[in-house]
Order: structure tokens, then C-alpha cells, then sequence
């Protein structure tokens, strides 16, 4: 049997487990074991504690035990690396026998393990972004809970230009392949909207100095930013010092402005409008309970890492009160992880689209001082948003994947 094949075959009969029951509260004798990938060294390091965080708190929150169930937790650290990625996704599967394996953080990371988690029918539900995973190179193993790269970048272009009015945009963000995948989907819908992308910039992942960059903005409307790790303090910084603040608006992916973040940002970051899957600001019943352990166990406020792996954590247990005792059935928790849907979560209501990618609430927030602290306030919530946006799955996947040069920047000026 083929691969494609197979994969199909792995998808076949997922739609009978649509209908959720809830077994006992009684933790049985065989633990289920989850496994997380998450990075706790290097310039990414924030954010894979937080993921380490969101996830411990959900088990917390659960007696450490899920569909009466006790559970078994292993956390690793793959540095951040592609290498390391691997390695750590074998030590999980054959020495630890995980039964579902959640991260990793980077997609260059998720890109490394796809292969070797098909061939092990291991289910992982992750947070790269790396858009091809869910759409033409789909894994049927694969599950993600925040969004693709450019789910949110779309929906903020179609805001730039219906609500702010902007017509003429600049684009800066690392230049890596969540960088490119972000610029791409929001130049995709501003110009599909009416817009102008004008200077696409690409500083170096380690940038120290943007104002070099900065200086190349221009005569625009608005400034589009996909920046990751420490990259957006930086940006922003330089931005203030420069005097563009208040003049030319920034616009924002969630890392740039995750909830997180906020607290190593001062006044430059009042006022920047972004796009996220997740706010703090947002008032749901597990929201408040999330926050509040958060706060309480890691004296944090969460962000976007750490709260994709609490919705991870409720999607292992809808799937696991599903199956009952086929819990332990990896390929049967992968068919059943695609078919949860979820009324309450941190990020609101979400359900999967057959290739396994999100499709849920993206907020747009607006950076402002509430009792004395920044805090994204969200202005404008986008409904069941899917990574295809409005152009429908058949016509969005005869396109090619978002890259550097797709789509072609065809308004480009010196």
C-alpha cells in the first residue's frame, strides 16, 4: 500500500466518532502517557516554558488524571533544532512509549519529525505553524491547535484595509520560513482587498540592530511585522526611537505581541494592532480558570505558547472519553483528535478540518494601558476562521505553498 493510501486509510471511519461520552472520574491502572516536545534553551526559550507551562497546568487543574485516567507526563528539550527535534521524538516513542506527543514549538522542528511520526502512527498535536503540513503535504497524525502560519496574517490584512483603510503596506519579518509563510498570506489579502505591498524587508533571524531596516519603510500606511523570539522588543524600540511611532501604524503577528511579551515592552507598544488565535482579554469560563493558575503556579501571564498546549491537554482528554479503552490505539486517537470540537476553551469554541489544522475565533487587539499595565484588548473578533480563509480548500491548495517569492510581489517600489 502506498503512503497516500495508507494516510488515507488512517483518515477512513473518523466521522463515526463525532459523538462524545464521558467515562468515570476513577484513574485506571494502565497511566497514559503524553510526551512534550518544547525547547527550554536558547533565544526561544521563552516560549517553550510557557508551552510546558500551559500543558502542566491543564494537568493540574485534572488531578493528573484525564478520562479516568492517570496520567504520565514527559517533558524534553530538542534546543530548538531540527536534529534535536528527531532525536528527542525517538526517545519519547521507543524508550518512553508515549501515546501522544504534543509541540514541537518551530516548524522547521515539526517538519524534521513528520516522516518518522507517520511511520511510528504516533498522533502529536503541535503549534508550528508550518503550513504545508495541514494542507498539501497533509500527515494524518498531525494535529494543530493555535493556527498555520498565515491563518491569522489573512485576517489581518482584510482588517487593514475594510477597517483602517490602508492602502499601501510594508512587510518585516525574520527570514525564515514562518517569517515568509506570515508575510505571504497577509500580502495575499491586502492586494487581494485592494491593497499595495510595497517593500517586503527581511532581516536576519539574529538581527541586533533594525533601524537599518526601519529607515527603508518609506511612504506607506502601515507597517505588517511577523518578528519571533526577542525580535519584536528590539523592532519596536527602534521603531519609537526613530519617530515612526503614532504615525505609521504597526500591524502584528501574534508572536510580536503575544500576551507574554508584554511585560518586557514599555510605551512603544501602545497602540500596535495585532492578530491573534488567543488573548488574555478574552472571557470564557476556562479562560479565567487558566489565567488564574497561570498567575497562581508561575506568577506569568500566559500567551499564545502556553495556551495552545492547555486546548492540546483538553483534546487529549475529549478524545480519550471517546475511545475508552482504545485509548491506547495510536491510530485510533489520531482519527479521534480530528473530530473533537470543543465549546470552551481559552481560545473560544474550535473544531479540526479533515487535514487536522484549527479552525476557531482570531481576535484583533489593540495594545493599550489598563491599570497601569499593557494588555491587548481585542476590538474585533473574526469567527470560525480556517487556514483557507475565503478562498475554499480546493482553490487554495492548487495555489503553490506560501514562500519568500509566492505569491509574487508584483508592487514593489525602489
Amino acid at each position: 500500500m502506498t503512503r497516500k493510501l495508507s494516510r488515507r486509510a488512517v483518515m477512513a471511519g473518523a466521522a463515526a466518532m463525532a459523538s462524545f461520552h464521558f467515562a468515570p472520574a476513577v484513574a485506571r491502572a494502565a497511566p497514559f502517557r503524553i510526551g512534550l516536545m518544547t525547547v527550554k534553551t536558547g533565544p526561544l526559550a521563552q516560549g517553550g516554558i510557557q508551552m510546558e507551562q500551559g500543558i502542566a497546568a491543564f494537568l493540574k487543574e485534572n488531578g493528573n488524571v484525564l478520562a479516568g485516567r492517570r496520567i504520565e507526563f514527559v517533558s524534553v528539550d530538542t534546543g530548538g533544532h531540527p536534529a534535536g527535534a528527531k532525536t528527542k521524538a525517538m526517545e519519547l516513542i521507543e524508550r518512553d512509549n508515549v501515546n501522544v506527543i504534543l509541540g514541537p514549538l518551530a516548524a522547521f522542528e515539526l517538519l524534521a519529525i513528520s516522516d518518522y511520526v507517520y511511520e511510528k502512527a504516533t498522533p502529536v498535536i503541535t503549534l508550528a505553524g508550518a503550513e504545508d503540513m495541514t494542507q498539501r503535504k497533509a500527515n494524518p497524525y498531525i494535529i494543530r491547535t493555535s493556527a498555520t502560519s498565515a491563518q491569522c496574517c489573512h485576517v489581518v490584512a482584510d482588517y487593514a484595509v475594510k477597517e483602517m483603510k490602508c492602502q499601501r503596506a510594508a512587510t518585516l519579518s525574520d527570514d525564515f520560513a514562518f517569517g515568509h509563510e506570515q508575510v505571504s498570506g497577509f500580502q495575499r489579502v491586502f492586494e487581494d482587498s485592494g491593497g499595495k505591498v510595497v517593500k517586503k524587508l527581511w532581516p536576519p533571524l539574529v538581527t541586533p540592530d533594525y533601524t537599518p531596516y526601519i529607515a527603508q519603510i518609506g511612504n506607506v500606511d502601515c507597517v505588517f511585522t511577523g518578528l519571533t523570539s526577542s525580535n519584536p522588543v528590539k523592532f519596536l524600540r527602534a521603531y519609537a526611537d526613530l519617530g515612526l511611532s503614532g504615525r505609521i501604524a504597526v500591524l502584528a503577528g501574534w508572536t510580536v505581541m503575544d500576551d507574554a511579551l508584554l511585560q518586557s515592552l514599555g510605551e512603544e507598544a501602545v497602540g500596535v494592532v495585532s492578530t491573534c488565535w488567543y488573548s488574555v482579554d478574552f472571557d470564557s469560563p476556562s479562560n479565567r480558570r487558566f489565567v488564574a493558575a497561570m498567575q497562581r503556579d508561575y506568577k506569568v501571564v500566559p500567551g499564545g505558547y502556553a495556551a495552545a498546549m492547555y486546548v492540546a491537554g483538553q483534546c487529549v482528554e475529549a478524545a480519550m472519553s471517546t475511545l475508552d479503552g482504545m485509548a491506547d490505539d495510536r491510530a485510533a486517537l489520531a482519527q479521534c483528535l480530528h473530530q473533537v470540537a470543543l465549546a470552551d476553551t481559552p481560545r473560544g469554541p474550535v473544531r479540526f478540518d479533515h487535514l487536522g489544522n484549527v479552525v476557531g475565533d482570531v481576535f484583533i487587539r489593540r495594545c493599550e494601558r489598563r491599570d497601569g499595565k499593557l494588555v491587548n484588548a481585542i476590538i474585533k473578533r473574526y469567527p470560525d476562521v480556517g487556514q483557507f480563509w475565503t478562498y475554499g480548500e480546493e482553490a487554495f491548495l492548487t495555489k503553490p505553498v506560501y514562500t519568500r517569492d509566492y505569491p509574487p510581489a508584483k508592487n514593489l517600489e525602489p
